[in-house]
């Protein structure tokens, strides 16, 4: 996804992750209290995660507004060995704060507040025309008098109830939060989190790589072994990470026929499908030490939305000493395919276990869910059974 920039650090990274693949099948059996045990500190890295490890989709955002503490609070009381938290985006002060895209209002009040209608506006965000009120064109202050409301309320009406109940986290809150709940939990918490078009960002003078480096570094929180993993869908994000700080690195890959838009910006034609071949897996090992690819590029799906093959990404990715981590399983019908959807109510639950152990049985290392109770007991049925 970008030119190969090789880490003087990446081979031992690359090595760790192996053990993370081959060598976590005790680490599977993470429900049992002995396996669990060795991943309370985090000198392991990676390795120390159980396998398949279950990651908490924007923290339990299947049952609470997305990115609030709310929603990352519940997602490691329902077993998540890693929470998402957060995708982040620039505030016009240079804050990073955690929102699933920097337009907020499909997931803040933000249409609710009069002072800010004349905020409301039209930009071009990765080549979208898009419309509403954006994170870069308000101060910190002036976010932290919002509240996150539920983004999908036709598929998850129940969630709802706590609209207008969080205020949107920033990353270094969620960095403290990090410690907290590691203390009071007495086991290492993960966090997952996201640069969000770094490449537009950049462009308004917000450099996302950059803070992200620094907050680590205060933190303590930049180096191999650190139980913060940084993820991003621009290749030439993760490979400025890279140079940065030795955090795990992840490059997210949309479908096969689309081109991640820093490509699109510097005249790169290769799309997803390139990066997704031996030689473009390769390269991607180069400065990174997992993809987490879309679920529909471990197993492609017919028309009518049911599975169709299983293809040689896992095969492929492990061979060149990558995890995979993809993303989303959610329970409700309209995001299963088609075979494990049960009736017809949008926001219905259907056969998720079904599905996670048909995605499981691929030998992915982990998956992104807003249902984590759900994937820690798919996962018992899938190692157990």
């Amino acid at each position: 996804m970008g030119s190969q920039d090789e880490h003087t650090d990446g081979t031992g990274r690359r090595a760790l992750l192996g053990a993370a693949m081959f060598g976590a099948g005790g680490a599977v059996l993470g429900l049992s209290g002995t396996a669990r045990a060795a991943g309370a500190g985090h000198s392991g890295g990676l390795k120390s995660l159980p396998v398949p490890t279950v990651i908490g989709h924007r923290g339990a955002s299947g049952y609470r507004p997305e990115h609030t503490f709310g929603s990352y609070q519940l997602a490691l009381d329902l077993g998540a060995d890693i929470v998402e938290a957060g995708d982040l985006v620039p505030t016009r002060d240079g804050h990073l704060v955690c929102r699933h895209e920097p337009e907020i209002g499909g997931t803040t009040n933000v249409a609710d507040h009069p002072e800010f209608a004349g905020r409301r506006t039209t930009k071009v965000l990765d080549g979208v025309s898009t419309t509403g009120w954006f994170t870069e064109d308000f101060t910190l202050a002036e976010l932290k008098t919002l509240r996150a409301i539920e983004r999908i309320p036709a598929n998850r009406p129940h969630n709802t109830l706590y609209n207008g109940r969080w205020s949107i986290p920033t990353f270094e809150e969620v960095l403290k939060w990090q410690d907290e709940q590691t203390r009071k939990r007495g086991r290492q918490v993960w966090i997952y989190p996201e640069t969000k078009h770094p490449t537009y960002f950049r462009g308004l003078g917000l450099g996302l790589e950059e803070r992200v480096a620094k907050l680590l570094h205060r933190h303590g929180k930049d180096k191999r072994n650190s139980p913060v993993i940084l993820q991003s869908f621009e290749p030439t994000s993760i490979q400025r990470l890279n140079k940065l700080v030795d955090n795990p690195l992840v490059v997210l890959l949309s479908a096969a026929n689309t081109r991640p838009w820093d490509f699109v910006e510097k005249g790169d034609p290769r799309t997803v499908a390139d990066l997704i071949t031996p030689k473009g897996l390769r390269e991607i090992a180069g400065y990174a030490q997992g993809i987490g690819p879309t679920l529909d590029l471990v197993i492609t799906k017919k028309a009518d939305g049911s599975l169709d093959k299983e293809t040689t990404l896992v095969a492929d990715a492990h061979k060149v000493g990558l995890i995979l981590h993809p993303y989303t399983m959610r329970n409700e019908n309209p995001f299963l395919p088609a075979e494990y959807r049960r009736g017809t109510d949008a926001d219905a639950y259907g056969d998720a276990f079904g599905a996670f152990k048909r995605y499981f049985a691929t030998g992915i290392d982990g998956v992104f869910t807003d249902n984590a109770d759900t994937g820690v007991l798919a996962r018992a049925d899938f190692v157990n059974g």
